[in-house]
């Protein structure tokens, strides 16, 4: 079996709509091709109705099988937080979260965990009343963190500031693409090149909508083996994905 990261692992982003589900999906995809046991836990889903499916649903369609866990959801688009005031539910509370998430690595060898929105986006309060955040998260749970980030324009700053913010806080990570372009332009290739030597990761733009069974067979191909992947050559993976 290759060696990667094992027991709970955090998934953010730089921003919303960055690709972290389907990121989340290619992690599960390879570490179960790797043989591991995988779950995925999100622990505030927002944006869905009651009985609509959510992340991890869509994660279990590409990645299947896999333990699939949503501790809280909440209908609006909002920060978990505001969208659990909003609607007048109790938010999550930070050490529920914290529990969920290891009773699940008492029972697999890797933990997803897909935050949602940015790394101190509020997801939910701490007894004392105060907000907490993804980086929280990763702290009480001595947890990596996978790090989704765009390819194009403004993408080096929000990276940066991120793994900033991580570093700070003690937290080791790496970075995944989340969606490489078919027809890559200059600012891709030059944020490609800023960004490797952070880079555990990339996936090609659409990969969401590939049938389950080859976006299983191809997802060990874009991640690198700290995430149970082969690649080893981006500028050919690159090419290769164009």
């Amino acid at each position: 079996m290759t060696t990667g990261w094992t027991g709970p692992v955090l998934v953010t982003g730089t921003d919303t709509e960055v690709g972290k589900t389907v990121v989340t999906a290619a992690i599960a995809a390879a570490a179960q091709a790797a043989g591991l046991r995988v779950a995925v836990v999100k622990p505030g889903q927002t944006g869905t109705a009651t009985g609509e499916p959510g992340d991890v649903d869509s994660v279990t369609r590409l990645a299947a099988p896999l333990t699939g866990r949503t501790l809280a959801a909440y209908p609006d688009p909002l920060a978990p937080l505001a969208a659990a005031r909003v609607a007048d539910l109790p938010p999550l509370e930070l050490y529920t979260a914290v529990d969920a998430i290891r009773e699940e690595t008492d029972k697999h060898d890797l933990v997803l965990v897909e935050g949602a929105g940015g790394l101190l986006v509020p997801m939910g309060l701490r007894p004392s009343g105060e907000p907490w955040t993804v980086a929280d998260l990763a702290v009480s749970l001595g947890a990596p963190a996978v790090v989704v980030a765009r390819a194009g324009l403004g993408t080096l700053n929000h990276t940066a500031l991120t793994l900033e913010a991580l570093e700070r806080r003690a937290i080791p990570a790496g970075v995944v693409i989340g969606a490489w372009p078919a027809e890559p332009e200059l600012v891709h290739w030059a944020n490609l090149t800023e960004l490797a030597p952070n880079l555990i990761g990339a996936v090609p733009m659409g990969a969401g909508a590939m049938d389950p069974g080859v976006f299983r067979r191809s997802a060990p191909g874009w991640l690198t083996p700290a995430l149970y992947g082969v690649l080893d050559d981006w500028r050919t993976w690159a090419e290769d994905a164009s």
